[in-house]
């Protein structure tokens, strides 16, 4: 798989993969968090079958997502060894912080941040390239909008289709978790794993390795493994914060979330726009919570969270600005 690869390019790739194995680790309170705080599954199991859905995921809904962070972002001739490895430097940076405060940041935005500040410290405004930033800004801020509508609209939905249920309804909610879990777990695996394919891919190609962008399926393995392994292992701060921190989460609120959450991420995957999967999972959990009551939520934890996604571009790419002075001038 690594043959032919030089000591540096393989440093590279290690450390793409740490990425990934922390978006895995980060972004795992995605899909399960619901699940385990609703007592539809246990945490073991629900991680274990997050895990497998997350490897699956890339190949089977395609690459499209790392076609846009690939070669639409960044000038091809500023995506070099050293921009792409501080920006990877500088997201683990700010996503190891965040684990550590337990605050449900986006790697999706850590990274873009990361490479942004890394192009512009190494070769200033020229390189990057603005429609296809805007295409992935968009998509990044927009989606979490979504994301709140739609579970507040599919919360209202479910409540006047269960009415007058008995108590029992609980057990199908519980039950129909196993099909949204595990499809928000493929749309996971979909779209962030694709993040670190395009800036593997982006190195190998501006090192002379490939002869066009296209994704190998050797990259597409080896990053679909590192998070699925990340993600087995299970970020339990940020589970707490989406399981319990918003409100006490039920059944139907855990099964309409994923539902919602299933549907946005995946829908970008094929379109290639890369999203925030915790800033949408995050919103539909608020939405299916502001749909039964606004009260029902607490606002000071949103509070926090919303400090952190907006200084999550800004801070990852001061970060990585950083780490591509730190990286020249050891000379790597």
């Amino acid at each position: 798989m690594f043959l032919g690869l030089s000591s540096f390019m393989l440093l590279f790739v290690a450390i793409a993969l740490l990425f990934d194995f922390l978006n895995g680790f980060h972004d795992s309170a995605n899909a399960v968090a619901t699940m385990i705080s609703s007592r539809a599954m246990g945490p073991r199991k629900a991680l274990i079958l997050n895990a497998a859905a997350n490897f699956a995921g890339p190949f089977l809904f395609g690459v499209a997502v790392a076609e846009t962070i690939g070669h639409e972002v960044v000038a091809e001739n500023a995506a070099t060894y050293t921009v792409i490895l501080a920006a990877l430097v500088g997201a683990i940076v700010w996503n190891v912080f965040t684990w550590l405060m337990g605050i449900p940041s986006s790697s999706s935005h850590a990274l873009i941040g990361g490479l942004i500040g890394a192009a512009l410290m190494g070769h200033g405004l020229e390189a990057i390239l603005l429609p296809g930033l805007e295409k992935v800004l968009l998509a990044l801020f927009i989606s979490p909008i979504i994301g709140m509508v739609s579970g507040f609209l599919l919360m209202r939905i479910t409540l006047f289709l269960s009415r007058g249920a008995t108590p029992k309804i609980n057990f199908f909610f519980k039950r129909a978790q196993l099909l949204t879990a595990t499809t928000l777990a493929l749309s996971h695996g979909a779209n962030d794993a694709q993040k670190t394919m395009g800036m593997i891919t982006m190195v190998l190609l501006t090192e002379g390795m490939l002869s066009h962008f296209i994704v190998p399926t050797w990259v597409v393995v080896a990053s679909a493994g590192a998070m699925s392994l990340g993600t087995a292992m299970g970020g339990w701060r940020i589970i707490r914060t989406l399981g319990a921190k918003f409100y006490k989460v039920r059944p139907v609120h855990s099964l309409t979330s994923q539902a919602a959450s299933a549907g946005i991420i995946l829908g970008a995957a094929l379109i290639g726009a890369p999203v925030s999967t915790t800033q949408v999972v995050s919103t539909t959990i608020l939405g299916v919570g502001a749909a039964e009551r606004l009260n029902k939520i607490r606002w000071g934890v949103v509070g926090d969270i919303a400090v952190a996604w907006l200084l999550t571009i800004p801070a990852s790419g001061l970060f990585g600005a950083l780490a591509y002075l730190g990286i020249r001038y050891i000379g790597l």
